[in-house]
């Protein structure tokens, strides 16, 4: 650690130690007064709140561009163009030949075609094996997965009005027919995700690592401010008052996005709202304190948003949330458990979208409530380690 100062004659003053509240109230007003602190701790992530989960409105993406090659141009070919044409996930262009279509793909002018092969209609007609081709742009798996589940209803409804006329023609009667069509009807519910759009998917969860980066970054940047005035030093119970009130900020942040951001876009919310509340109590608490813990490391305002910008993305795919956990290298299924968001983003969704109750997500807290106590230990660590050579210059 380098000297406080070149001249050994002189002293170094600090502020009296603080107790709770002194601190407490003290932190609001620099944090108030600091203008890059506002901005970032509460401007910033409101601003989130608003236009992050603006370009995933549409939730579900219809009018996909698609190409069909009709090779079979058979009664039964048009018909399963019409219903393809007929599909509102799909917008459908005609090709004479497949590599046209292919060419098409290349130049971003479709998403995806079918090939209906030749003979299509003789083969079902005669009780043949049959079969039609998609073939999808995997590059945008949204879309990819439109295409195929677009062509997929056309053709299994096309599919099950041959199977109920054959029926028929064999002398069953017409509603038995329909019903024996489909032996098992499949029926797909969505429970937590019913429109199942993306951004119900994600934005609940990046809204975690919001909440985390803004905090950390701001109380490492407050922190860093205070050390080069030579005002970081207080008492244990001074800690825990500054800790306190950057975690009330960031709990009212928090409850701007469970209680109005999610509501604003539609998300699913709310079904366990006494469990999410308990969550951000704890959370909000351990980053503050890895924010504070940082800041005294860093000792630098500027240095904390130079090397906390960039974590982001990184925290957010080691979390398990995007990528099942246990594909990741061994190191990182280690060190991704120092990270709050590891257990915050499936705590929160759990809790707030699933309505898990908090008996089920408790490894969560227990989680937290660690990672909270192994930072505070290192806080007081650092404060005492830096204490004896904050008596030695004078």
């Amino acid at each position: 650690m380098p000297p406080l100062s070149t001249d050994h004659n002189a002293k170094v003053t600090q502020p009296p130690a603080q107790g709770f509240f002194a601190s407490f109230f003290q932190t609001l007003t620099d944090v108030f007064k600091d203008k890059g602190i506002v901005l970032m701790l509460i401007i910033a992530p409101i601003i989130y709140g608003f236009f992050y989960p603006w370009p995933y409105s549409s939730e579900v993406v219809n009018h996909v561009p698609v190409g069909i090659v009709d090779k079979d141009n058979s009664d039964l070919s048009r018909t399963i163009v019409r219903y393809a044409s007929a599909s509102p996930q799909l917008d459908t262009k005609r090709f004479l030949d497949e590599q046209s279509a292919k060419e098409a793909i290349w130049a971003d002018e479709i998403a995806g075609y079918m090939v209906i092969p030749s003979g299509l209609e003789q083969n079902v007609l005669s009780g043949k094996a049959a079969s039609v081709s998609v073939l999808g742009n995997g590059g945008y798996f949204l879309l990819n997965k439109n295409v195929q589940m677009g062509f997929l209803k056309a053709v299994s409804t096309v599919s099950a009005g041959v199977k109920i006329k054959k029926s028929v023609a064999q002398g069953a009667y017409a509603p038995t027919a329909a019903q024996n069509a489909q032996a098992v009807p499949l029926q797909i519910v969505p429970l937590y995700n019913q429109t199942e759009g993306y951004g119900a998917y994600v934005v609940p969860a990046v809204s975690i690592i919001i909440l985390q980066q803004t905090l950390l970054m701001a109380t490492a940047m407050l922190i860093g401010t205070w050390y080069e005035q030579r005002r970081h030093q207080t008492s244990i119970s001074g800690w825990l008052g500054r800790i306190t009130a950057l975690s009330t900020l960031s709990f009212l942040i928090g409850c701007f996005y469970y209680g109005w951001a999610f509501e604003l876009h539609h998300y699913p919310r709310g079904q366990n709202m006494l469990g999410s509340l308990l969550f951000l109590l704890l959370f909000c608490p351990a980053v503050a304190t890895l924010g504070c813990l940082l800041g005294l490391w860093f000792r630098q305002r500027e240095r904390s948003m130079q090397i906390l910008i960039f974590s982001s993305l990184p925290m957010f795919f080691v979390s398990g949330y995007p990528w099942p956990a246990d594909q990741l290298p061994t190191f990182l299924q280690i060190v991704r458990w120092f990270i709050p968001t590891t257990p915050a983003i499936n705590t929160s969704v759990q809790l707030n979208q699933m309505g898990a109750s908090i008996s089920q997500v408790a490894t969560g807290f227990y989680a937290l409530a660690a990672l909270w106590a192994l930072y505070f230990v290192l806080l007081v660590w650092l404060r005492w380690y830096n204490a004896p050579k904050r008596r030695q210059v004078s």
